[in-house]
């Protein structure tokens, strides 16, 4: 049996703004030849920006495939060469109104490996400094300040349920911990 999988033919079956949707026919490492759907996706960058070390900002954010509002980390896609930290320093003053001064990275997650390839990378933003917000045409977000603990619980209760804003929360969470021994 081999380790790797072989593409034996991809259709593209839509170009959009962000992702893009194949068809692959796959023989897989066991032998089996399947058709697989895949979305391919440039990435992105997601950040938990601390105002102080008990402090952090949430966005409330409208996201429309699931029919209402959620609370989240500041996260964006990667533009074409864009390396992730500046990608996660763009998106939280985009989305925030602040500056990160200093990022340092929490880890990364592969989103829904059963059918995208999509990896968001994940940081954790310090030293904030103001700036103005500059929100795209298609977000509608609030921009939130919650304790660090109050979203740890959020995440807890099943109040956050946004799969990169529990990662990041709890990967910073642990860092905190860590630092703190």
């Amino acid at each position: 049996m081999s380790e790797e999988a072989r593409v034996v033919s991809s259709r593209e079956i839509h170009h959009g703004r962000v992702v893009h949707l194949f068809v692959d026919t796959v023989t897989l490492p066991n032998g089996h030849t399947t058709a697989l759907e895949v979305i391919k996706h440039p990435g992105a960058a997601a950040v938990v920006p601390f105002l102080d070390s008990d402090t952090i900002l949430l966005v409330r954010q409208y996201r429309h495939a699931v029919g209402g509002y959620l609370l989240e980390i500041p996260a964006g896609k990667l533009d074409a060469g864009e390396a992730p930290e500046r990608c996660a320093a763009r998106e939280t003053e985009e989305e925030t109104g602040h500056r990160a001064g200093r990022l340092e990275k929490l880890g990364a997650i592969l989103t829904t490996p059963g059918f995208t390839d999509e990896i968001i990378h994940l940081y954790a933003g310090y030293d904030l400094v103001p700036t103005t917000a500059a929100t795209e045409p298609d977000e509608d977000l609030t921009v939130l300040t919650m304790s660090f603990a109050d979203a740890l619980s959020r995440v807890e209760h099943g109040e956050i349920t946004d799969a990169k804003t529990m990662s990041a929360l709890l990967l910073a969470a642990r860092a905190r911990d860590r630092a703190r021994a």
